[in-house]
């Protein structure tokens, strides 16, 4: 097999720069979709790569050869790959499937309690207000979901700071925010190297709910005070338990996101976009050529 199958592998070391481009210098919704694919498609591709690898470590295997009918001489002939690097990339494999199988089964799990507990709040709307001097304020998914909020938080925001939050938590229902969350860090327990993507998501679709509630606003600045004084008022309580759970470890960099909020609104840009499709694109192709390879060398070492 040539180097087209360890490509995909080598591109998941574009993560942490493409992570900081593309969170820093893309409109918050089209960034968050970007980051998360680049995640699912990254880390599909070096999985099914390192798939690849160990299955040629298998051809050399004398059982298995004699159940496919390969020849362990022209296999090792026509095969570069080292034994060793097959053994490796099977190890590997077998890591990333249980890291990422235990991510989707607690993700799963935490997903099922929260639509269990969001169907038992009683709410206005989708608002729920607890008693609670604690100011804590997050959105609990389900069907429907409900922005749950503390008496703490309402008594430290004026009105017009209420409905701000309002607007931000409300966004993170309605554009399912959790999911693309879980979903980048999916990616990143099948491959560590793409964590930065996946922190990179929890910050953008904080951006994401930042924007919309600055559109419904009409005042960016109004919207980065009430997102620092929030955030601060939470930071002094214990937390966000429910988004925890979810894979949201608070609130984002919040000064970053007040910066953000007193500059200009960030314009949707194709460069960006192009330059993930093209990596994701690399990816791809390479994964595709190096199935062929191995389908011509299995052809070649059959008996």
């Amino acid at each position: 097999m040539r180097v087209a199958v360890y490509l995909p592998l080598l591109l998941t070391l574009l993560a942490a720069p493409g992570a900081r481009l593309l969170a820093a210098r893309c409109e918050p919704r089209l960034a968050t979709w970007l980051l998360t694919l680049s995640a699912l498609v990254l880390a599909a591709a070096g999985t099914f790569s390192l798939g690849l690898l160990a299955l040629t470590g298998l051809l050399r295997v004398p059982p298995l050869a004699a159940l496919g009918q390969w020849s362990l001489r022209l296999a090792a002939r026509r095969d570069p790959v080292e034994l060793s690097v097959a053994v490796a990339a099977g190890l590997l494999l077998a890591l990333a499937t249980v890291a990422a199988v235990r991510l989707f089964t607690l993700r799963c799990r935490t997903l099922t309690r929260a639509a269990m507990d969001a169907a038992c709040l009683a709410a206005t709307d989708d608002l729920v207000i607890v008693e609670d001097p604690v100011p804590d304020a997050y959105a609990l998914p389900g069907l429907p979901g409900r922005v749950v909020v503390s008496t703490g938080m309402l008594d430290t925001l004026d009105p017009g700071e209420r409905a701000i939050l309002l607007a931000h938590e409300r966004t993170h229902l309605a554009g399912h925010h959790y999911a693309f969350v879980a979903l980048a860090q999916l990616g990143a327990a099948a491959n560590p190297l793409l964590r930065p993507l996946a922190t990179a998501v929890a910050y953008t679709v904080e951006r994401w709910a930042d924007e919309r509630a600055a559109a419904v606003t009409g005042d960016r600045r109004r919207v980065a005070h009430a997102v620092g004084k929030a955030a601060l008022a939470a930071g002094r309580g214990r937390g966000r338990p429910e988004n925890a759970a979810l894979g949201i470890r608070g609130a984002g960099p919040v000064p970053r996101r007040v910066a953000a909020l007193l500059g200009p609104p960030a314009a949707m840009r194709a460069i960006p976009a192009l330059a993930t499709a093209a990596v994701l694109g690399t990816a791809i192709w390479s994964l595709s050529d190096a199935v062929h390879d191995l389908h011509v060398l299995l052809r070649f070492v059959g008996v």
